[in-house]
């Protein structure tokens, strides 16, 4: 494996976490680390969008990447500026294009995801469009390169928990790592780092430390990656999306373990997994609870 994180989490930035006293079950005074959450109110134009619970890191990626994956950006609109005040908690993206999107608002439907995410109604008619990339390989020793690395990295989970995790990889090197408390913003913060650095998503895998819902599927296929791996499980209609988009899904990925239930065909077993590292302890209990 080779080649460092071109973005990754700092968990040391003040801003992400702050220190709160409290007692523990002997009834001793301890000192603990708790994220940070806080409103973003996201602008397209001049049309207000939603307002997310978000850490606050990355605040243009995150208002580019949700309005790529909600269909609200085209492929054709030139993106002319993107202002952020952290005062009013106010992220504004403008376009050369004007656009009204009263009309889709009204189609806005919670998901499953944590922290309230959502998804529009028409989003779907994006989804049955998109085809994903047939050439795309998944080897298993680049899994377990992946699941080795990723875990492996200092994060603000394991400085803090209550966050989940999502890492934009190639092969078997991660590229992008980025954290929220709803795992749909982490994927949003990956989708506009892309978008804003015009990064190609048809040799890529995307690796996520929370369930594969329904919505990481859809988020995973409009983003034009072919596969999606977790070390968490599957939801029934996680699974049948898959299968209908030609999505490669590989979950519960913890070591040597995996199972893929979409997709099977991208996936090349170049390694004996009894050669394969194990996971650490310390790994299968952060896996564990960051699933929930």
């Amino acid at each position: 494996m080779t080649g460092p994180y071109l973005l990754k989490p700092d968990p040391q930035d003040p801003r992400l976490s702050a220190p709160v006293t409290g007692i523990d079950q002997n009834g001793e005074t301890v000192e603990t680390r708790v994220v940070t959450e806080k409103p973003l109110t996201l602008y397209l134009n001049s049309q207000e969008v939603v307002t997310m619970m978000t850490i606050g890191d990355h605040p243009d990626l995150l208002a580019v990447g949700y309005l790529k994956n909600q269909n609200m950006l085209a492929e054709d609109d030139i993106i002319t500026g993107i202002e952020y005040d952290d005062d009013l908690e106010v992220v504004v993206v403008r376009t050369e294009r004007e656009t009204n999107f009263e009309e889709k608002l009204k189609k806005k439907v919670r998901t499953s995801g944590c922290a309230q995410g959502t998804v529009f109604g028409d989003v779907m008619e994006g989804f049955e469009t998109v085809s994903l990339s047939s050439d795309a390989r998944l080897k298993t020793s680049w899994l377990y390169d992946l699941t080795k690395a990723i875990n492996t990295t200092p994060s603000l989970y394991l400085e803090a928990g209550a966050i989940h995790g999502c890492v934009l990889c190639q092969e078997n090197r991660p590229l992008v790592y980025m954290e929220d408390v709803g795992r749909h913003n982490a994927v949003d913060k990956i989708a506009g780092w892309m978008l804003l650095n015009g990064v190609s998503a048809q040799d890529k895998i995307f690796y996520t430390t929370g369930r594969l819902t329904s919505e990481m599927v859809i988020k995973t296929v409009m983003m034009g990656i072919p596969i999606l791996v977790s070390r968490s499980g599957f939801t029934a209609w996680g699974v049948e999306l898959a299968r209908k988009a030609g999505l490669t899904l590989v979950g519960r990925a913890r070591g040597k373990r995996f199972i893929a239930l979409s997709g099977q065909d991208r996936i090349e077993y170049d390694m004996d997994p009894d050669t394969a590292d194990d996971e650490p302890e310390r790994a299968r209990r952060k896996g564990s609870v960051a699933a929930e």
